[in-house]
């Protein structure tokens, strides 16, 4: 299914004069409300990525919903209860671990939960054909050159928009648990303390501020980077072996058997070994949203 896809897309990129860069470069496109006028255009939305995040979460909300009420007995569970409920037991058992205050918990187990299902039906639309929902995007618009990305956590915006959410929530919780006044008071008195002396204690305030600043900045980043740049390399790689199943039509019958067959090996494998990725990526990410809130409730 994903050879015949591929070719299929190969031959309408020869028939439009696309080269393989071109190809690859179409696909990592996205549908935008409008063209960027500089980097720092903070107006440009994108449409595919906004779309697909919300539907996969409507759906992961609605599915956990109809399991809690028409799934969900008292009595001997079911398969597929019992699989959600080592599920929650699980990531239920990781929060205790981590957030010591269970009136926080019984917001934060939830998000936790949330995260990682959400997070890994998103990074799930990487193993669905490269070519296959641009195809019929573009055979719903009419028009060939219609862009359309499917990978929400291939998207930078989307993954930094949702390690910003847990910056937020992380600043909320230090002001909720610590106060202002005792968040203020960490703020220039960790890591490295204070003094007595007024001058020491001054430039020790600045420089206890930066590092908290930078802290911040850093998780954040590195929080939202780590997702996007496993995701990304993982459907550049996809793409790579979609040219190589859609290449085979223009060799010769030897040539183009060994390409074709090589593309259905190289792509199951991926495929399997990006199921790991999915998981743990997403695992990953609840596991450090879980951990920078938890150190939003530590007192230093």
């Amino acid at each position: 299914m994903a050879a015949e896809i591929a070719t299929e897309a190969a031959k309408s990129a020869v028939e439009h004069g696309l080269t393989p860069g071109e190809y690859i470069l179409h696909h990592l496109t996205f549908w935008q409300n409008h063209k960027p006028a500089s980097v720092l255009d903070f107006s440009v939305i994108n449409i595919d990525s906004v779309f697909w995040s919300v539907l996969l979460g409507v759906i992961a909300c609605g599915v956990m919903w109809l399991i809690a009420r028409r799934v969900v007995t008292s009595g001997v569970p079911g398969r597929l209860q019992a699989a959600l409920e080592l599920l929650v037991e699980f990531v239920d058992g990781q929060t205790k671990g981590i957030v010591h205050n269970a009136q926080s918990r019984k917001f934060v187990a939830p998000l936790a939960l949330t995260v990682f299902i959400w997070v890994i039906l998103l990074n799930t639309m990487d193993l669905l054909p490269v070519d296959l929902l641009p195809l019929v995007w573009q055979k719903l618009t009419g028009n060939p050159h219609a862009y359309m990305r499917v990978v929400p956590t291939a998207d930078l915006s989307v993954t930094m928009g949702l390690s910003i959410s847990v910056l937020l929530l992380c600043l909320y919780y230090n002001v909720k648990i610590k106060g202002v006044g005792g968040w203020a008071h960490e703020l220039v008195t960790a890591p490295f303390g204070t003094s007595r002396n007024p001058i020491f204690a001054l430039l020790l305030g600045v420089i206890n501020f930066a590092m908290q600043i930078v802290e911040f900045v850093a998780k954040t980043v590195s929080h939202g980077m780590r997702l996007f740049g496993n995701m990304y390399a993982g459907e550049l790689l996809f793409l790579l072996l979609a040219l190589m199943g859609g290449a085979w039509g223009s060799l010769s019958i030897g040539g183009g058997l060994t390409l074709a067959l090589l593309q259905i090996v190289a792509g199951w494998a991926w495929a399997v070994f990006h199921i790991l990725i999915i998981v743990l990526q997403a695992f990953v990410f609840m596991m450090l949203t879980l951990v920078y809130i938890g150190q939003a409730h530590d007192h230093h």
